[in-house]
């Protein structure tokens, strides 16, 4: 048995296919290589993936954590942060953030089902997060379930 995979697959639910597609053809740069009724699918080159979406509005979860991509250079992510910003799809902007234990710049796209995306540049490991992502709100990043539970009682702010 090999020890690697050669393509990931994932598949995600949509609630309005057309609107997924507008969204996904500019994102990936890149056109869909089967569209059927409530499906469609995308091959991926560089990362190596098959993604696919089914239209399906009572399936939808967009609070499964996100989904990402990393970049090899800073200018690599400025490319893709200026793109995206003249589609208006850049919901946050972080620059020398500390999420998941690594320092990074980054931008978040959200899909029409609110689905997030993380196109970041790695600059090193860190061995810390940043405050503000023990917040409920920046639910983004790392944070545990233990963590957000914390901050709703009140004996976790004094």
């Amino acid at each position: 048995m090999t020890n690697s995979f050669p393509r990931m697959h994932v598949s995600l639910y949509v609630s309005d296919l057309s609107k997924s597609i507008e969204f996904y053809n500019f994102f990936f740069g890149a056109e869909p290589v089967k569209v059927k009724p409530a499906y469609v699918k995308y091959l991926l080159e560089n990362p190596s993936l098959i993604i696919s979406f089914v239209e399906n509005k009572e399936r939808v979860q967009q609070n499964f954590g996100h989904l990402g991509f990393q970049v090899e250079t800073v200018e690599d992510l400025n490319i893709k942060l200026w793109e995206a910003k003249k589609k208006n799809i850049v919901s946050k902007e972080e620059k020398g953030t500390n999420c998941c234990y690594a320092k990074q710049d980054k931008f978040w796209a959200t899909d029409p089902d609110g689905v997030q995306w993380e196109v970041y540049y790695f600059h090193e490991d860190a061995e810390f997060n940043d405050p503000h992502y023990e917040m409920s709100e920046a639910a983004v990043c790392c944070t545990s379930a233990e963590k957000k539970n914390a901050e709703a009682t009140p004996s976790a702010c004094c």
